[in-house]
Formats: structure tokens, C-alpha cells, sequence
């Protein structure tokens, strides 16, 4: 399959070098088992693929976000079909100590947290085809303070003392109490600007 010929929608936002690079690493992902690393993806790429080509095309700074967003509009969006806006968090194992972003994530699959990287997808849902097409993804990163506040929490939780269990329902002679608005957290308030940033990019194309 010729990936060049997917690829000319992006020409506008990088340049014919890097559609070249772009055209081999996605050939060598979609033909290589296992897990994917710059060293398997260059010895799958074959010619124009070598290990430092792949290696600089890595450390650019590309417009991820444009260019998954165009290539949906090239290619697979549909007019006439019904989209749903879906986001979850993917969380990739991964040893050592120097990688960025690397932490402490919950892992659905090991039902623990375990060490790796975070990623949050969002994605437009066909309802027709029921497939799902990552437009935006973004990798977790954790500040120094949300690491302080969330180890003081599991601290505070661990200390808390058990209380007495009381009969289910709602307490005789209780009233309402207007709730007071908590702030959002770190990881809320990465999620709607994720989200903000899609909705103004798709906005007159997708409703």
C-alpha cells in the first residue's frame, strides 16, 4: 500500500521531508509485532528508515492536533453519518527512571497502579461504522504538587479512622444543604481544555 497517497492533505502543515519520514514510520507500525520503539520501527521501516531518521522525526515538534484533525476530514469523515465525542486514558507500562511524564497510573488491565505513561485520547465515534478515530491525544504529565496532594490524600486515607455503620437511607429530620462549588482538579481541568480546544477546531464541520 502506498502511504503517500494519504498523506498529501498534511502538505500545508509540514514539509516533504517529513511527509516522506512520516510515510515509512506508518508503514513499519502497521506491519511490526510487539510493542513499538524507534529501534523496532527502523528495522521495519526498510530504506529511508533508519534508526536516525526516525529518530529525528521523533524529537520534532509537530502539530499533532491539526494534522490528526485534517486527516479525518480528508479521509474519513462522512457527511451524512452521526459522531460521537468519546475520551479515555491509556496507561503504557514503562521502566527506568528518566523518561518524561513517567509516574505512578491506575491501570484497568493489572487493577493497580502501576509505573508508565499516561495518555488521554479524544475521540470521534462513528455510529454508523462503530469505530472509533483518535483526533486529539495528549500525554498525562503530573506536576510537582498534584504528586504532593495526591500521596498526601492516600496518606490521610490510610489514617482515617473507621466509622460506626448506621442504618441505610436518609436520616430522619434532615434538610437539604446548598452544596458549595469545589474546585476542579488538576486532571479535570486538563480534560476540558482538551475538550474546548477540539470543540473550536470541529466547530461548523461536526455538530
Amino acid at each position: 500500500m502506498d502511504m503517500l497517497a494519504l498523506f498529501p492533505c498534511l502538505r500545508p502543515h509540514v514539509t516533504a521531508t517529513t511527509l516522506r519520514q512520516l510515510s515509512r514510520m506508518a508503514l513499519a507500525m502497521l506491519v511490526m509485532p510487539g510493542r513499538v520503539t524507534r529501534l523496532g520501527i527502523s528495522r521495519w521501516a526498510g530504506q529511508g528508515g533508519s534508526y536516525r531518521t526516525i529518530q529525528r522525526l521523533c524529537s520534532q515538534a509537530l502539530p499533532w492536533a491539526i494534522l490528526c484533525w485534517v486527516f479525518f476530514r480528508q479521509h474519513v469523515h462522512r457527511p451524512d453519518e452521526v459522531y460521537l465525542l468519546a475520551g479515555d486514558e491509556v496507561v503504557v507500562t514503562k521502566a527506568g527512571k528518566h523518561t518524561y511524564g513517567l509516574g505512578r497510573f491506575f491501570s484497568s488491565l493489572d487493577g493497580q497502579p502501576v509505573p508508565g505513561l499516561a495518555f488521554f485520547a479524544l475521540s470521534l465515534v462513528s455510529v454508523q461504522a462503530r469505530r472509533a478515530f483518535p483526533v486529539r491525544v495528549e500525554q498525562v504529565v503530573r506536576s510537582a504538587a498534584e504528586k504532593a496532594a495526591n500521596k498526601a490524600k492516600a496518606a490521610a486515607k490510610q489514617q482515617k479512622p473507621s466509622t460506626p455503620s448506621r442504618r441505610p437511607g436518609r436520616p430522619k429530620g434532615s434538610r437539604n444543604n446548598p452544596q458549595a462549588d469545589v474546585p476542579l482538579t488538576p486532571a479535570w481541568s486538563r480534560i476540558i481544555a482538551m475538550f474546548d480546544a477540539l470543540l473550536t477546531r470541529i466547530a461548523g464541520v461536526i455538530p
